[in-house]
């Protein structure tokens, strides 16, 4: 299982509207799009969406990039009106989770990281 961040800076003063945002999201069907894991984070600056599930960033790309993917594309343009910049993608390094079962057990990710569980 992988996890991706999209972290992407707001436009001073635009807290309240991301909020709004948040608060409609998500634009497409979460149970249906191969994603396990969602959410998303907004401090006074930043927003951050993260996704979680097998070949994520796939699953990602073709949320995004796929055509007709009318509601997406529209979220995706009122979002674009309080984002300073260009949004970046920042990919796990590391992540922990309790495993009640098997409290001390260290694995290796795909990608090679540890993850304890």
């Amino acid at each position: 299982m992988e996890r991706l961040a999209i972290v992407a800076r707001l436009k001073d003063g635009t807290e309240t509207r991301a909020a709004e945002l948040v608060a409609a999201w998500p634009p497409f069907d979460l149970a249906g799009s191969g994603i396990v894991r969602h959410s998303v984070y907004v401090s006074s600056h930043e927003v951050i969406f993260i996704f979680e599930g097998h070949q994520v960033e796939w699953i990602v790309d073709d949320l995004i990039y796929q055509p007709f993917h009318y509601k997406i594309s529209q979220a995706l343009d009122e979002w674009r009106k309080i984002v300073d910049g260009q949004p970046r993608v920042a990919r796990e390094q590391f992540g922990w989770q309790l495993d009640e079962e098997q409290p001390s057990a260290a694995t290796k990710t795909s990608e090679g990281s540890v993850a304890w569980g």
